[in-house]
């Protein structure tokens, strides 16, 4: 009776810490640049150096005019377009950063007319965002490309497209020649290759980097349950850091043969990689002040040197997309990146989302409908713990057998809770019932749901996925809401109602609980009576904030459960 009561206590507080986490623990709002501010300069770029100087910026800080539009600012810079299936945008020709990209194939919401998804946003915007490329050397005599370099194109009029490269070129003036010949792969991906010819009359050694940064404060959802920030994969290991972690380090390096390193948000990521074979030293870093915050992720390669007349190149790769499972699975295989699926943040039971996710989407290829997949997956799981789950409900039905009896121990020592808790264990003992059997499926379910969860929350394959009717969104709530009475009532409710405005899904959720509740045996305490039937009134408000798929799960799920637990009482002729 204690164990069980212990149980019952962990789920009731795992609850209360759900609610508490989403009251006091939600996402906080970013700052948002205000138009019309003062000049404000750009935090400089911060690349390691050839040898000891680790701090040394690319380019000394940029005076940049009031923040503007991301349209307006486009407008002032020379620029190549960007124009392909998957990808829209330009590269900028000062400093030949990827920081003008949005992505053609994903929107902003649900209508197909919503402006596309902004991924990368150059300097001067609201949140700059971008990727560069350069040298940097030991020694300083040497003029190098920086971010305000202006190199001259092979075409004025070139576009990059996935069948058309272009070529960018500029002369130092001391007799080196750096080439960049820029590709549009496979979706999402660029390669950039870097080309130095040395025609002067001694010999350089160059250090090539590629980098990510972001400017100001970006936009995340603040869930402990995702990660959202720089990320890196280096020696195979994955390496994630949080903003806030990179504000009080402000740098961290790594030493890797192979990786890559860049951003993740919640399904877009922006990374830069070269050859998988390479030494390459990694950095997160942080520069900045409050007003104007840098974040960095970039590597650096092992110098090359080039003699008098010699010509090398190093190619770098860049991602800007959508971190969609497939994709990146085939860019681990060409050009091989290091465990790229792992900037999908599949959690601790990647062992078990992983297979979810490639199950749901085998599915989901058969049936057309991810709801559909869902609800498939749902019952092979239940034929998969079917044995335990047999034996779950085979001590329930035991417990609920031995009620009558439990009830007269109760009323005959109600003023000895001593010998009650002896007699119910010797009770226990005469009838082989063990009251703790009936959680084992609960605990196997637990990893299953987090898994499920997660995959539902995570992969950008969910989102925007329809079900039927009015669900439009399995990664997003039920959009109907108890306070308007289901969309009868000619008002949309305001968010700050969010906890109590409950659909119809979380509502069919807590029915059904409440259903497999009164199938149950009661606990013969009356307050451990009350919290379990308390349960699913609190889990269907928890599950108001969910994604629609999960509770699809949930209530299918506990669905099948019932039926389970009732043909089994059938058969063992219990009155239901």
């Amino acid at each position: 009776m204690e164990d069980q009561r212990n149980f019952i206590m962990a789920i009731a507080l795992s609850v209360i810490v759900l609610i508490g986490w989403d009251y006091f623990f939600s996402p906080r709002p970013i700052p948002q640049p205000v138009s019309g501010s003062p000049s404000i300069s750009e935090p400089p770029s911060i690349v390691p150096g050839a040898q000891t100087d680790l701090s040394a910026p690319v380019s000394a800080p940029v005076a940049l005019p009031s923040v503007k539009s991301v349209e307006s600012q486009l407008q002032t810079d020379a620029r190549l377009r960007i124009a392909t299936p998957h990808l829209q945008g330009s590269i900028s020709l000062t400093g030949a950063r990827f920081d003008d990209i949005t992505l053609a194939r994903y929107r902003e919401n649900l209508d197909p007319n919503s402006p596309e998804i902004v991924l990368l946003s150059p300097m001067g915007s609201p949140r700059p965002y971008f990727a560069e490329h350069g040298w940097v050397a030991s020694d300083t005599s040497i003029a190098l490309p920086t971010s305000s370099t202006v190199w001259t194109p092979q075409d004025p009029n070139a576009v990059l497209t996935d069948q058309t490269p272009i070529v960018l070129t500029w002369d130092n003036g001391q007799g080196l020649i750096f080439t960049r010949v820029i590709r549009a792969e496979d979706e999402y991906l660029f390669t950039v290759e870097q080309k130095v010819e040395n025609a002067g009359k001694r010999s350089v050694t160059l250090y090539p980097y590629s980098l990510v940064a972001r400017i100001g404060e970006p936009e995340t959802l603040g869930f402990f349950i995702l990660h959202e920030g720089p990320i890196g994969v280096f020696n195979r290991t994955l390496k994630e850091m949080d903003y806030d972690d990179l504000i009080d380090k402000e740098r961290e390096s790594i030493e890797s043969t192979g990786g890559w390193i860049g951003f993740t948000d919640k399904y877009w990521l922006t990374s830069v990689a070269f050859d998988q074979k390479l030494d390459v030293t990694a950095n997160y870093t942080y520069s900045g002040t409050a007003e104007r915050r840098r974040y960095q992720t970039d590597l650096r390669a092992n110098a090359i040197t080039l003699e008098s007349g010699e010509t090398k190149s190093i190619t770098a790769y860049v991602f800007a997309g959508a971190k969609e499972l497939a994709l990146l699975d085939r860019y681990e295989k060409t050009p091989g990146l290091s465990r790229f699926d792992l900037a999908i943040d599949f959690g601790w039971f990647y062992f078990l989302t992983r297979p979810f996710f490639l199950a749901l989407r085998w599915l989901n290829s058969v049936l057309g409908n991810y709801g559909v997949a869902i609800i498939v997956f749902t019952a092979f799981l239940r034929l998969l713990i079917f044995p335990i789950a047999n034996k779950q409900y085979t001590a329930m039905n035991k417990m609920k057998e031995l009620q009558p009896e439990m009830k007269r121990l109760q009323e005959k020592h109600a003023n000895d809770k001593m010998k009650l808790q002896q007699e119910m264990m010797e009770l226990y003992k005469r009838e082989k019932a063990n009251p703790l059997t009936g959680c084992l499926p609960i605990l196997l379910q637990i990893p299953i749901f987090f898994a499920l969860y997660k995959v539902l929350f995570v992969a950008i394959e969910m989102r925007h996925a329809p079900f039927f009717g009015w669900i439009k969104d399995l990664s997003a709530p039920d959009p109907t809401s108890i306070l308007n009475l289901f969309g009868l009532l000619p008002f949309t409710p305001p968010e700050s109602l969010s906890l109590i405005s409950i659909g119809v899904l979380p509502l069919l959720m807590g029915f059904f609980m409440y259903l497999q509740q009164k199938l149950a045996p009661q606990p013969p305490d009356p307050t451990q009576a009350k919290i379990m039937m308390l349960l699913p009134v609190v889990f269907t408000f928890v599950s108001a904030q969910f994604p629609a798929g999960l509770v699809i799960y949930w209530a299918w799920t506990t669905l099948l459960g019932i039926l389970q637990q009732w043909i089994l009482m059938r058969r063992s002729n219990i009155k239901v």
